[in-house]
């Protein structure tokens, strides 16, 4: 598993997590204050895009994950 792919599976998850939890037609709904948590994974995402920088991606590399498939 390489950085980019566990971004991509981790920020999918916090996104549709944040929508189960904040959305209030969700049988999981607890507040809609957890929007705010899709709106900032979003963000980062964005902005990595442009800018090539991701918090997340700079903590798993520093936790050791490669960041290319071995061939």
């Amino acid at each position: 598993m390489t950085v980019d792919r566990l971004v991509h599976i981790l920020a999918g998850t916090f996104v549709l997590g944040a929508l189960a939890l904040g959305a209030p037609a969700s049988p999981l709904f607890v507040s809609a204050n957890f929007l705010w948590l899709a709106v900032f994974v979003g963000a980062n995402l964005f902005q990595h895009g442009f800018t090539g920088i991701c918090p997340l991606a700079s903590f798993l590399r520093w936790l050791g994950v490669p960041t290319m498939a071995r061939a």
